[in-house]
């Protein structure tokens, strides 16, 4: 279970299911806040957003930005963007029955996976740094 880190299985199985432009975003949303948490001086404060309230910041974010392109109603791409963001995993509480059912066996397989080696990399950040070292030897002896 040293994949999953301090992350509750749920909010792993969500992860694995954003596309690279939804992991994009999600990464740049930890960076910001990390910025910003070492520019007022409180860099601990970046560790507080886990990955749980990364999801909720996520949601609340992307619900935002659904609520303004409803009101944007009257012009027309925002009816296709609108649906575009109805398709958004970054939306979606309840995940597809790929994700939904998947173990902690099958998430450390597809996380381990050459495309989402990001999602590894973004769960070791918030590692003590033997932890992060341990898990980055386990799976050089996997591949």
């Amino acid at each position: 279970m040293a994949i999953l880190g301090n992350n509750r299985i749920e909010d792993v199985r969500w992860l694995c299911s954003l596309t690279e432009s939804e992991l994009d975003l999600l990464i740049g949303l930890k960076v910001l806040i990390q910025q910003r948490a070492k520019k007022i001086g409180h860099k601990s404060l970046a560790n507080k957003f886990d990955l749980k309230t990364l999801r909720a910041l996520s949601f609340v974010l992307m619900e935002n930005l659904k609520g303004k392109l409803r009101d944007l109603s009257g012009t027309p791409d925002t009816a296709e963007s609108s649906s575009s963001l109805d398709a958004c995993n970054l939306l979606n509480y309840d995940l597809d029955k790929t994700f939904a059912n998947m173990g902690v066996e099958q998430l450390s397989s597809y996380i381990c996976n050459d495309k989402r080696k990001r999602v590894l990399e973004m769960f070791s950040e918030d590692m003590a740094p033997n932890r992060k070292q341990r898990v980055n030897s386990d799976n050089s002896r996997s591949m």
